[in-house]
């Protein structure tokens, strides 16, 4: 059986020569459902749109960070399940994460009101649900198995017809 996810999530990373690996969070804005919570981009797909497409365009509108800000977009091997209660359904989200330039900076959309660069260990501290918390340790993986991260490059960044490098044999 397939289905389609109702949402996209997508986590931003960098590393920064000095800071190392920062996670961008970005603060939900009142009057908006979850006002104040800390969180990653995220929204709804729309009509027939791709899923890598729905996460890309969602990176645009809420950041600002397209074309040449994304140095590649991976796909984590994670979705989402949980209970709208402002709607009585059960949600899926296809979670992605988006490697960015160390200079890249996001304008925020009207649905944030603040933005933070943080350490994975402040992301985890400031982030509400568990799920977050596992997103956010899949990109610490990704930083740390680079030979195993691209197995997990989507859209564009995901060469129809290459294969990853072969990883490092162990034996001699």
């Amino acid at each position: 059986m397939t289905f389609r996810p109702d949402l996209v999530g997508c986590w931003i990373f960098r590393v920064a020569p000095e800071q190392g690996l920062e996670i961008l969070l970005i603060h939900r804005a009142a009057g908006r459902i979850y006002p104040g919570v800390w969180q990653c981009v995220t929204g709804g797909l729309e009509g027939d749109e791709k899923v890598v497409a729905g996460a890309l365009r969602e990176l645009h509108e809420e950041t600002g960070i397209a074309g040449a800000d994304i140095e590649v977009l991976y796909g984590l091997d994670q979705v989402n399940l949980f209970h709208a209660e402002h709607t009585d359904t059960l949600m899926a989200e296809a979670v992605f994460a988006v490697q960015v330039g160390p200079t890249v900076e996001p304008r925020l959309s009207h649905e944030h009101d603040d933005l933070r660069w943080v350490t994975p260990a402040d992301a985890r501290e400031l982030v509400v649900w568990p799920a977050y918390r596992s997103a956010i340790e899949q990109v610490e993986w990704l930083i740390a198995h680079p030979q195993h991260a691209a197995w997990l490059r989507a859209g564009a960044w995901a060469v129809a017809g290459s294969a990853p490098p072969e990883p490092e044999s162990t034996t001699g």
